[in-house]
C-alpha cells in the first residue's frame, strides 16, 4: 500500500493537506475517548469484581501511568523518524488492549489492559502535531490555529460521546463492551495511517540524528514511575519513591548534560521559561479538570443515585459548552485571555461542588456541568497552542509529547483523590474534601497565568 505523494501544483501548495485529517483525529481521540467512557463504568466494574474505589482507580492510574511515561518517547521517535510508523504501532496496540479488555477474567489483567492501552494511545497526538508543523512549513502558514483547534475540538467531540456511550454500551452488553470498542476503532486507526499518513519526513523538516537516547528513557522512566506511585499511594511509608525520583532524576539529569543528542534537551528547556510554564499550567488545569470528572461523575452514581447512563448525559453539557468555546475561539491564537476566562470558571464550579448534596436539584447539577463547560473549552486550547509556539521545531513532536505528561501527571493526582477522600463509596464529605482541595489548585494556576507576561504577547 502506497502513502499518497505530495501534490505539487501551486493552489495545492497554499492549502493544508486534508487526507492527513482523518490519520491525525483517528490518532488522537484514542485516549480521549477511552479517559472519558471509563468515567462510567468504574462503578459498574468495581461492582462486578468486587472491588472498592482505591482499587478501581487503578484502571485511570495504569492507563496514566503509561501514557505520562510513553508520550514523550513515541513524541521523540516521531521527531526522529516521522509520524506514520508511530501511528501503525499504536493502533495495534491499542487493538491488542482492546481485545484483553474485553475477556478479562478478574480486574489485574484489566489494569494491565488498561497498562497496554495507555502506550498503544501515545502515538496520536506527537503524531498530529508534527503533521500539522510538517504542513505549516510546507504551506508557508504562519498561525494554524485553526488547524489546532479542530484537533482539540475533535477530542472534546469525543470526550462528550464517550460518558454517554459508555453508559449506553454498558446498559446493552455490560462494562467489557467498553473496552471491546476499541478493537474496530484501532482497525480504523490503522487503516487510515497507512492510506495516508506520509512515508517520510518533508523535505523542509530539520533533521535529528538518527538514534534514541535509551539510558535517558530509562532514568526518565524510573523517575516518573516513582514519582506517579508515591502520588497515588502518598504517605511516609512510601517516601522511598520520593527518594528513587530524586536519585533518578539526579542521573537523568547528569545523562542529558554530557550526551550530545538527549532524550530530553535540559539546556533548551531550562532556557525556555514560557515553555516550563505552559507545562506548570497543564497540570494544574488536568488536576482540576479530571478531579471533576472522576469524582463528580462517581458521586453522582454513588450519593446521588443515578445511573452510568444518566449520569453520563449529565455531563454532556459541559462538554458542549466546551466544544462552542473552542469553536468560537480557536482560530484566534492569543491565549491571556482565554486562560483568564477558563480558571476563573473552573474557580466558580469548584465553589459550587461544595454546595452539592445527596437531594441536590437536577437544575443545579446540570449548571455545575455547563460552569465547568468553559474551562473545558478554553484552558486545553490555550495551552496546546503555547506549546505549538514556544517549542523548538526540530523537538515540537516531544515536546508536545511532554505536555501530555504533565496532562496524565494531573489526571493522576486526580485519579489519587478519590482513593484519598473517598472511602467505600464517593460520598457528598469526600466530594467536598476534594472541591477545597481543587480550588486551591484553580487559584494557584490563575496566579501562574496572570504572573506569565509572555502570554499577553500576540503568538509568532
Amino acid at each position: 500500500m502506497t502513502a499518497p505523494t505530495q501534490t505539487s501544483s501551486p493552489a495545492d501548495a497554499q492549502r493544508f493537506d486534508r487526507r492527513l485529517i482523518s490519520p491525525m483525529i483517528l490518532g488522537s481521540i484514542l485516549n480521549p475517548i477511552n479517559s472519558s467512557i471509563i468515567a462510567v463504568a468504574l462503578v459498574p466494574i468495581g461492582r462486578a469484581f468486587g472491588a472498592p474505589t482505591a482499587q478501581t482507580a487503578w484502571l485511570v492510574s495504569g492507563l496514566y501511568l503509561a501514557t505520562a511515561i510513553g508520550q514523550p518517547v513515541v513524541g521523540r521517535l516521531v521527531d526522529l523518524f516521522g509520524p506514520r510508523r508511530l501511528l501503525l504501532a499504536g493502533a495495534v496496540l491499542t487493538g491488542l488492549s482492546g481485545l484483553l479488555g474485553t475477556l478479562a477474567p478478574n480486574l489485574a489483567v484489566l489494569v494491565i489492559a488498561r497498562v497496554v492501552l495507555g502506550f498503544g494511545t501515545c502515538a496520536g497526538y506527537p503524531a498530529s502535531m508534527s503533521l500539522i508543523r510538517d504542513e505549516a512549513d510546507r504551506t508557508g502558514m504562519g498561525s494554524p490555529s485553526g488547524v489546532l483547534a479542530a484537533l482539540t475540538i475533535s477530542s472534546q467531540t469525543i470526550a462528550v460521546i464517550g460518558p454517554t456511550l459508555g453508559g449506553l454500551l454498558i446498559g446493552l452488553g455490560g462494562w467489557r463492551t467498553t473496552f471491546a470498542l476499541n478493537i474496530p476503532l484501532a482497525i480504523a486507526s490503522f487503516t487510515v495511517a497507512a492510506l495516508f499518513a506520509p512515508r517520510a519526513r518533508r523535505a523542509t523538516e530539520p533533521r535529528s540524528s538518527v538514534g534514541l537516547d535509551l539510558a535517558g528513557v530509562g532514568l526518565f522512566s524510573a523517575m516518573l514511575v516513582s514519582l506517579l506511585l508515591f502520588l497515588m499511594e502518598a504517605g511516609t511509608s512510601h517516601l522511598y519513591l520520593l527518594a528513587i525520583s530524586a536519585v533518578a532524576a539526579g542521573l537523568l539529569a547528569r545523562r542529558e548534560f554530557r550526551t550530545t543528542d538527549p532524550f530530553l534537551d535540559l539546556r533548551l528547556l531550562g532556557g525556555n521559561l514560557p515553555l516550563l510554564a505552559t507545562y506548570a499550567r497543564m497540570f494544574l488545569t488536568m488536576t482540576v479538570s479530571y478531579g471533576v470528572l472522576y469524582g463528580y461523575t462517581q458521586w453522582l452514581e454513588d450519593s446521588h443515585g443515578l445511573s452510568a447512563a444518566q449520569a453520563g448525559l449529565l455531563l454532556v453539557p459541559m462538554f458542549v459548552v466546551g466544544i462552542v468555546a473552542s469553536a468560537t475561539t480557536g482560530r484566534r491564537p492569543e491565549m491571556w485571555a482565554k486562560l483568564v476566562v477558563g480558571v476563573c470558571a473552573q474557580l466558580a464550579g469548584c465553589v459550587l461542588l461544595l454546595m452539592l448534596h445527596g437531594g441536590s436539584a437536577i437544575v443545579l447539577l446540570v449548571v455545575v456541568a455547563l460552569v465547568f463547560g468553559l474551562p473545558q473549552g478554553l484552558n486545553s486550547l490555550a495551552n496546546q497552542n503555547a506549546v505549538y509556539y514556544q517549542a523548538d521545531a526540530a523537538r515540537l513532536a516531544s515536546s508536545s509529547g511532554l505536555l501530555r505528561t504533565f496532562t496524565y501527571l494531573g489526571a493522576i493526582v486526580a485519579s489519587a483523590l478519590n482513593g484519598a477522600f473517598f472511602g467505600a463509596t464517593a460520598d457528598t464529605a469526600g466530594l467536598h474534601d476534594i472541591a477545597v482541595f481543587l480550588i486551591v489548585a484553580s487559584g494557584l494556576l490563575l496566579v501562574l497565568v496572570l504572573a506569565d507576561p509572555s502570554l499577553r504577547r500576540a503568538p509568532h
